[in-house]
Order: C-alpha cells, then sequence, then structure tokens
C-alpha cells in the first residue's frame, strides 16, 4: 500500500511562487513514475509534471519555463516548484504515482490578488 501526502497549497498573488511537496510512504517500488496533476474548477484534470526515478523530467506546454518537478529519493518526497504564478494556475494539484492508482488528497492552489 502506498500513500501521498501533499501540502505547500495556499493564496498567492499572479507573479508569485510556491512549492508542493508530496511524501511517499509505503512501498518505494511502485512510485518509480511520479507526477503531479491539476484540475480547475469544471476542468478535466490534467498533467502537469512528471519525473522518473533518475530524474528525468516532463512539463506541459502551460508550465514549461515556469514549474520545476523534482524528487529526493532519500527523502521519499517529490517537489513542484511553481514559479511566476497565473490566475490560470488555479486549481487543485494532485501528487500521483503515475500507472498505478495512488493519488494525493490534493492541495488547492489559488492565484489571485
Amino acid at each position: 500500500q502506498v500513500q501521498l501526502v501533499e501540502s505547500g497549497g495556499g493564496l498567492v498573488q499572479p507573479g508569485g511562487s510556491l512549492r508542493l511537496s508530496c511524501v511517499v510512504s509505503g512501498s518505494i517500488r511502485s512510485t518509480y513514475f511520479m507526477g503531479w496533476y491539476r484540475q480547475a474548477p469544471g476542468k478535466q484534470r490534467d498533467l502537469v509534471a512528471s519525473i522518473t526515478h533518475y530524474g528525468s523530467t516532463n512539463y506541459a506546454d502551460s508550465v514549461k519555463g515556469r514549474f520545476t518537478i523534482s524528487r529526493d529519493n532519500a527523502k521519499n518526497t517529490v517537489y513542484l516548484q511553481m514559479d511566476s504564478l497565473k490566475p490560470e494556475d488555479t486549481a487543485i494539484y494532485y501528487c500521483v504515482a503515475i500507472g498505478t492508482a495512488y493519488w494525493g488528497q490534493g492541495t488547492q492552489v489559488t492565484v489571485s490578488s
């Protein structure tokens, strides 16, 4: 069994930054490929960024150059550094063990002045 617990969401002004964290507990083998999804009100859930165990990353076009995904395997933690935030980044952000049924509970990010 795997548990994913996110933290770090909140309210930030446009142009600001936030860092999300996702602590993974349980079977590490099943968390090789990790990612962050987000879901805005009335919209589908989309993949924002992903990272392999060895650090290879991929990003949605909408966040390239602004968001950075990283992981600390020793701490079983995945991060999402979000810079130059825009109102359209407002959503619930979910940490996911991609290819499995394991999702975190989500953390709200609101970008507003």
